[in-house]
C-alpha cells in the first residue's frame, strides 16, 4: 500500500510541474515583448520619437513594451537618454518614459 501510495505522490507532482511549466511557457510565449522594432515601423516611430524630444539619434528599440506599443530610446544633445512611449498609431504617450535619463552626468555607478 505505501508502495502505491509513493507513485500516486509521485504522479500528482509530475502532473503539477507539467501544469506550471506549461503556464510558464503561454506566459512567455513570443508576443513581440522585447523585440526591436523593425521596417516601416522603425522609421515611423524613430522619426516622431526624434521630434517629439529634439534629440540626436535614436538607441535601442522595444515593440509591445509594458508601457506602451513602441519604445524609442533617444539620444539628446546632453548625451542624456530618454525613452518615448508610442501606442499603435505612433501617437506619444509620454515623452520621459519610466523616468529613467541616463547620461556622464547621471551615471550612477561609482568609480
Amino acid at each position: 500500500m505505501l508502495r502505491k501510495t509513493k507513485w500516486l505522490a509521485s504522479g500528482i507532482v509530475t502532473v503539477a510541474a507539467l501544469g506550471v511549466g506549461t503556464g510558464i511557457g503561454v506566459a512567455s510565449s513570443d508576443d513581440g515583448r522585447g523585440a526591436p522594432i523593425s521596417g516601416s515601423a522603425l522609421d515611423k516611430a524613430s522619426a516622431v520619437a526624434l521630434e517629439r524630444t529634439g534629440g540626436t539619434k535614436v538607441g535601442q528599440t522595444e515593440l509591445r513594451d509594458e508601457q506602451g506599443y513602441y519604445e524609442v530610446e533617444v539620444v539628446l544633445e546632453d548625451k542624456s537618454v530618454v525613452d518615448v512611449h508610442l501606442d499603435r498609431g505612433f501617437n506619444v504617450i509620454d515623452g520621459g518614459g519610466d523616468g529613467g535619463r541616463e547620461g556622464p552626468e547621471n551615471d550612477s555607478q561609482d568609480d
